[in-house]
């Protein structure tokens, strides 16, 4: 079997001038994008922040200025951020362990994460629970296709996960985690009270909107990534994630459009996955996995919300280069974003 033809990175650009003093402080030179990307939203936020805190503007003008800088640094950003904290949570960036730390728990604090809490409940429960009924981000038992569902979902994970992710750690037995979770979210949020008494409209605009649009962005995302499931083997990686190629995403956001490979190997790194695909595209094929081409998860999640299934069709890869009609592709998506309970209530009645 031929697989697509691919677009998307299988390598990064080589160091040069300055940047090659960068080399010996990284445990794999592919990841030098990173350290550019997280200077540069230093060199946005940083100077964003001090001007709101310092600056002595009025109340009026922050949140005029907030609007173009949220654009940038949440909208234009926002996603590479987001997936060099994923990749640099699954291999380790620097040699000097303390430089790790910058990126998700200095930098991340102005994309509304909180310390540590990121590669807890990534690294430490999503890829071993797998989306399937313990993992506390699983859309399993939810109508993928349903607006009221994911509310539904969002506000599980927005307002309780404080509570249930250090209770999956305790009945897990994993107590470094545990730690780490419930001083992560409780110290965040003991400091964005404190400052909301020092200054509340400039903690709002740097700190508490990033925080909610982030948690939105995120479990939008991660809807996106496991919005089809086939609930006949759910812990199937290729049946309950997607996978999405020739996307600028991809090019943006570090080949994350390769979630089942993803899933496949966590650390597989970036620049590689897409051989990895190329090279196993007959396993896709066989699994009846859903590919799609020229979107994100995002525009998935979209689509997904608005009924669009139709828009998704036509964006669907042939594996198996057999034709299928537009409605035979709707009528295959749909079986796979029905609610778990309802497909296998159906089964045992059967």
């Amino acid at each position: 079997m031929t697989a697509p033809t691919l677009t998307d990175p299988e390598s990064a650009p080589k160091a040069t001038g300055v940047w090659r003093l960068a080399l010996p402080l990284l445990e794999d030179e592919r990841d030098l994008p990173f350290v550019k990307l997280a200077l540069l939203l230093s060199l946005i936020a940083l100077p964003f922040a001090a001007l709101m805190f310092f600056g002595g503007l009025s109340v009026g003008t922050r949140f005029l200025l907030s609007v173009p800088y949220y654009g940038l640094l949440l909208g234009w950003y926002g996603g590479p951020y987001n997936l060099m904290l994923h990749n640099t949570s699954h291999r380790r960036l620097m040699k000097w362990r303390p430089l790790n730390h910058y990126i998700p728990n200095v930098l991340g604090f102005f994309f509304g994460h909180s310390a540590n809490t990121y590669f807890a409940h990534h690294v430490g429960m999503h890829h071993p629970e797998n989306n399937l009924r313990d993992d506390l981000s699983s859309t399993l038992d939810y109508q993928r296709d349903s607006f009221i569902d994911f509310l539904k979902y969002f506000a599980r994970f927005f307002f309780l996960i404080v509570i249930e992710l250090p209770l999956y750690f305790k009945r897990k037995g994993r107590t470094r985690l545990l730690r780490q979770v419930l001083f992560g979210e409780l110290s965040l949020y003991a400091g964005l009270t404190a400052l909301l008494f020092v200054d509340w409209s400039a903690t709002v605009i740097v700190f508490v909107i990033p925080f909610v649009m982030m948690r939105f962005m995120m479990m939008a995302g991660n809807w996106g990534q496991h919005a089809f499931v086939d609930v006949r083997t759910p812990e199937n990686c290729y049946r309950n994630s997607l996978t999405c190629i020739n996307a600028t995403y991809n090019r943006r956001c570090f080949n994350d459009g390769y979630h089942i490979g993803h899933h496949l190997k966590a650390t597989r790194h970036w620049t590689e996955m897409p051989k990895d695909f190329r090279d196993n595209v007959q396993s896709y094929a066989s699994e009846d996995a859903i590919v799609f081409h020229g979107i994100d998860f995002f525009v998935v999640w979209l689509f997904l919300m608005l009924g669009r299934y139709d828009l998704l069709a036509r964006r669907v890869v042939s594996l198996d280069g057999k034709a299928r009609s537009e409605a035979e592709i709707i009528a295959w998506l749909k079986t796979r974003t029905r609610a778990a309970s309802s497909t296998e209530a159906e089964l045992a009645a059967a």
